[in-house]
């Protein structure tokens, strides 16, 4: 095959997400899904989505900014799409009825397809029926009206994103920059969303359970940080890691420690390990050759067998088919 049937057969295979903007669209959240899709390579520099930016009835949108954002794509990219993500509209939570023609669109996503929202475009969702008896979240600030306008859907306001067998949602705006991340991991891995993550200077993982409200994201000058403490454990993941000697690099009572770190990192210091472990280990079975029982060791886990348990816990799968899965998508990129 030469360099341009390749080429054509990676478009094909690309996986297409269709932004669907409405009136009173967010411009910050349309460009977070640009941003980070768009950034997403294989090993070989390909992209590995098309995003495609798709509205009612082509033409301008206004924006809760000072300027429209031009859209020539119409409800028919939906047709086709893998995954549809709906930004907030600032007339999410008002009284006024959904657009006219709203229902008849999200009714051409095809079956299968990955829905998801950002914001408040979870009322969207909602509306549609989409979230009925599942778990959701949208902006704390609107949670209230959520719950009197959807009292079928399962709304959770202290989370980043819920993610319910193919249904998505996400609180504010960074939120959904955890979302996306969250779905480029699921498709192809830690890696690449790591790589993602880099090139868009953001945390390469929070977790979907952690806090969307922190009492205090950025500590006060005159008051400790936990990012000592973190950065020495991230250093020493491959060995045991105690709360007392986490607290001993603050110089601060365990009790103390817990607690800032739970206001600064919205979880408890033992959830964070875990997760960094979980990572570790990912990343180590998609670029590395070590046997299960080496990832498992340099991880942190001690034993396969407890990796397994984490892995199965934290992403359904186990090792040897996390490795399977992506290990082989990008020896197969890379050819």
């Amino acid at each position: 095959m030469d360099s341009m049937c390749e080429d054509r057969a990676m478009t094909r295979a690309r996986h297409t997400v269709a932004v669907l903007v409405r009136d009173g669209l967010l411009p910050m959240e349309l460009g977070i899904v640009h941003r980070l899709f768009g950034q997403a390579r294989d090993t070989a520099d390909r992209p590995l989505y098309e995003v495609l930016t798709c509205t009612l009835v082509p033409g301008p949108v206004r924006t809760d900014a000072d300027f429209p954002v031009l859209v020539e794509h119409g409800p028919e990219v939906l047709d086709t799409a893998d995954t549809v993500i709906v930004p907030a509209s600032d007339l999410d939570y008002a009284p006024a009825p959904p657009p006219a023609g709203l229902a008849e669109a999200l009714a051409r996503i095809r079956p299968g397809a990955r829905i998801a929202s950002i914001c408040t475009g979870s009322f969207v969702l909602a509306a549609a029926g989409l979230l009925d008896g599942r778990p959701a979240t949208t902006h704390w600030k609107c949670a209230a009206r959520f719950r009197e306008l959807f009292p079928a859907v399962d709304l959770d306001p202290d989370v980043l994103y819920t993610d319910s067998d193919g249904i998505l949602t996400s609180a504010g705006e960074a939120a959904g920059i955890d979302l996306c991340l969250h779905m480029i991991r699921t498709d192809h891995g830690a890696a690449v969303a790591n790589e993602v993550a880099r090139g868009t200077v953001v945390p390469p993982h929070r977790d979907g359970g952690q806090a969307q409200y922190l009492r205090r994201p950025v500590p006060e000058p005159a008051v400790s940080s936990t990012a000592r403490a973190r950065a020495w454990a991230l250093e020493n993941l491959h060995r045991p890691v105690t709360l007392r000697e986490l607290a001993a690099r603050e110089s601060t009572s365990t009790r103390t420690f817990t607690r800032r770190f739970r206001d600064e990192m919205g979880t408890s210091p033992g959830q964070w390990l875990t997760r960094q472990r979980v990572e570790r280990a990912c990343t180590l079975l998609e670029e590395s050759d070590l046997s299960v029982d080496d990832v498992a060791q340099r991880a942190g886990f001690g034993t396969a067998g407890s990796m397994r348990l984490h892995l199965q816990a934290e992403l359904g799968v186990s090792p040897t088919a996390y490795r399977r899965t992506f290990r082989t998508r990008a020896l197969h990129a890379s050819r």
